[in-house]
């Protein structure tokens, strides 16, 4: 017997349209734009509300010879635990994962425009201490007289908790950034609404930056923000 469908009216913007045309071209067997649509819901309704894990056959016997080696070698490692993996794929208790190793199974994924924003500010901040270090000491003592603080303090662990983690990442892991290495990315407080400001700012002088960097003027009109 048929599964009863229903028809509705959806509106997408072109962008949307065009992505999902994109995505409906690299298929196989390259479905209609109606199916386009129908897969990528069922994509999205899988994705979001399962909470069981998926393993592929290669991937549960590379897990399982794993698991025989750490038992050969007499090796313990709580991060990886083949051997409760392997208890998994016995048992078929693929929602186990989830419970057990929340760091490692999880649904997190960074948003691109968040990391493009986040090297943005990290940029900026750049720019901002490397100008107020060539200050004399009258320069800075004006400026300190208009601004709150001169330092990139980093992102809110309550409230911009995603953009924080991936600070950290760009400059602790990739090394990028390198001056801010070892700070604490923890402003404690919010600082997005400022920095948003203060990169509004900065987008129009950023083209004239090229091999030079902030001046007075510049750099005391951010920092004010």
């Amino acid at each position: 017997m048929a599964t009863k469908s229903e028809r509705f009216e959806l509106r997408i913007d072109e962008e949307q349209l065009s992505r999902v045309d994109k995505w409906a071209s690299e298929q196989t067997n390259q479905p209609t734009r109606a199916e386009a649509v129908r897969r990528l819901v069922n994509l999205g309704l899988s994705a979001g509300s399962s909470r069981a894990v998926r393993f592929s056959d290669g991937e549960k016997m590379l897990i399982l010879m794993m698991g025989d080696l750490f038992k050969a070698l007499n090796i313990e490692n709580h991060d990886s635990n083949p051997n409760f993996l392997a208890k998994v794929i016995y048992g078929g208790h693929y929602w186990a994962p989830k419970w057990d190793m929340q760091g490692v199974f999880h649904d997190h994924v960074d948003d691109p425009q968040d990391v493009s924003y986040v090297v943005d500010i990290l940029d900026m901040w750049s720019f901002v201490e490397e100008a107020y270090e060539r200050l004399n000491h009258e320069q800075k003592a004006a400026i300190m007289a208009e601004a709150t603080n001169v330092k990139f303090l980093g992102f809110d662990g309550n409230h911009e908790i995603n953009k924080m983690s991936i600070a950290s990442f760009l400059v602790d892991e990739m090394e990028r950034f390198s001056r801010f290495k070892g700070r604490d990315m923890n402003s404690h407080h919010p600082t997005e609404a400022r920095y948003r400001r203060m990169l509004a700012a900065f987008e129009p002088m950023r083209a004239s930056l090229a091999g030079g960097g902030l001046n007075v003027q510049q750099l005391t009109a951010l920092l004010k923000r």
